[in-house]
């Protein structure tokens, strides 16, 4: 575990011989602090993290990183340039670590502490699908390495590092999922992590708003396999059925390992079966050998999600054996719950956000279930130039597998004019400003025997009509 002399060290060239104590976790946010944490104050725009000292503390913080003293109470040492305070008195805790910028002491300090771990990262990048990637490669590797990854989202220059901080001497693999936002942000992200293995799910035009077009996330995510070491010891795992990934195999020294639908690639899969609720099942193919598989995972799509974490527990030496034994044990969809609402129609509650990608694929999860299939669909937002033609795509695939289509949003009427220009029913066709005009209809509209597909952007507040189904009456 890190210590508070690693901290020392790595933001003014030694540490005093008190510091030796663990630091038992690193966190931004004063609610979830634990006895012996550091709290990292960040100023931000609307909140200031300053604000919130006395809570950490409260909560069992040991130690924070500051930008400003906030009471003449706290104790303060002083890390910054041209300080002449004295560390070799120890400091009763709690305590307070006074540097120039926060978030780049939290960023120093895990560069400094990752250099000094043996252990083997994976990186993972991609518009759709880096969550349960992450998820199920953690399964598998766990199958024999000690193997850390980030929690929940924490994907980006304050994440990363964070999740760095939580490595240890006994951790084998560390996998980390990279987000991009803006070029050079995995850059800089690998710059801390240095992975080995570089995977790449797919390119989309998620946040291209911010991101720009798909070939400039391409860029963005290529990073990764760019930060590589060569071959042998650096492997860029891309998907061979997304030709801007496939792409990238000429923008690195790192060895190529291709998973796919097609047999062009290294490691592929066909006759795919979506079960429905019950997984998928599919052959899978790598070298002279053919398996068999069913697994835990909703929906057709998941089949890449299982062949990229296949593919990382080959390159890591894993047996056949251990790779399917995580590959079964991965009850990885996160975000995609099913529930029983109160009327008695089956939810598939997928309101964590949406992309053109991700509704697709639940359309198609939607196309495996019996009974009357209902899509109730919000506005995706951040689409930048893609967002008319990312809706009409979802209002088209929506008239194909849905027998009723339920719009939210003003953006999400596209989806609605893009399905009714194919021929599609109007009468079953509804559309609504917000969740509140939704939820008002489906409460009397639903029975039974629906399957019912919810999903949009989170800001569309989608997950409140999940909410209030549950407990009508």
């Amino acid at each position: 575990m890190i210590t508070l002399g690693v901290v020392f060290e790595a933001l003014v060239g030694k540490a005093p011989d008190w510091a030796d104590q663990i630091i038992a976790d690193v966190g931004i946010d004063s609610r979830t602090m634990i006895p012996g944490a550091l709290f990292v104050a960040i100023p931000g725009e609307s909140v200031d993290g300053h604000d919130f000292l006395e809570e950490a503390f409260s909560k069992g913080a040991s130690y924070a990183l500051i930008e400003h003293p906030v009471s003449p109470d706290i104790r303060v040492v002083d890390l910054r340039s041209g300080s002449k305070q004295d560390f070799s008195s120890e400091v009763e805790v709690p305590f307070c670590l006074l540097v120039e910028n926060s978030i780049e002491a939290l960023q120093k300090v895990a560069d400094v502490w990752r250099r000094r771990l043996n252990v083997r990262v994976i990186g993972i990048t991609g518009s759709v699908g880096k969550s349960t990637t992450k998820e199920l490669v953690t399964t598998v590797l766990k199958q024999r390495y000690r193997t850390l990854k980030n929690p929940g989202n924490l994907n980006n220059e304050i994440g990363l590092p964070m999740t760095l901080w939580r490595l240890s001497e006994g951790h084998d693999r560390a996998v980390l999922e990279m987000g991009f936002f803006v070029p050079g942000e995995i850059k800089f992200l690998c710059d801390l992590a240095k992975p080995v293995v570089g995977v790449l799910t797919n390119i989309g035009t998620v946040h291209a708003e911010r991101a720009g077009s798909k070939d400039e996330i391409a860029r963005g995510k290529a990073e990764l396999v760019q930060s590589l070491p060569a071959a042998p010891d650096g492997v860029a795992i891309l998907n061979y059925d997304d030709e801007l990934v496939r792409a990238m195999a000429d923008q690195t020294d790192a060895r190529i390992f291709y998973y796919g639908l097609s047999s062009e690639a290294d490691l592929w899969a066909d006759q795919v079966e979506g079960l429905g609720l019950d997984g998928i099942k599919f052959r899978l193919h790598y070298q002279n050998e053919s398996i068999h598989l069913k697994v835990p995972l909703i929906g057709r799509h998941s089949v890449h999600t299982v062949l990229r974490a296949a593919a990382v527990g080959i390159v890591e030496g894993l047996t056949w054996e251990e790779i399917i034994r995580g590959l079964r044990a991965g009850h990885t969809q996160l975000r995609l719950v099913a529930v029983r609402v109160a009327c008695g129609a089956l939810i598939l509650d997928d309101t964590y956000n949406a992309s053109p990608k991700s509704m697709l694929a639940d359309l198609n999860l939607l196309d495996e279930m019996e009974g009357r299939k209902v899509a109730v669909l919000g506005d995706m937002l951040e689409l930048g130039r893609y967002e008319a033609q990312g809706h009409q795509k979802v209002g088209i695939r929506a008239a194909e597998v849905a027998d009723i289509i339920i719009t939210v949003g003003k953006l999400a009427e596209m989806i609605a004019q893009g399905a009714a220009d194919t021929g599609f029913k109007k009468e079953a066709i509804y559309s609504f400003a917000d969740s509140a005009g939704a939820v008002e209809f489906l409460s009397q509209f639903l029975t039974e025997n629906d399957v019912v597909l919810i999903k949009g952007s989170r800001s569309m507040r989608m997950d409140e009509i999940v909410t209030s189904l549950e407990v009508s009456p």
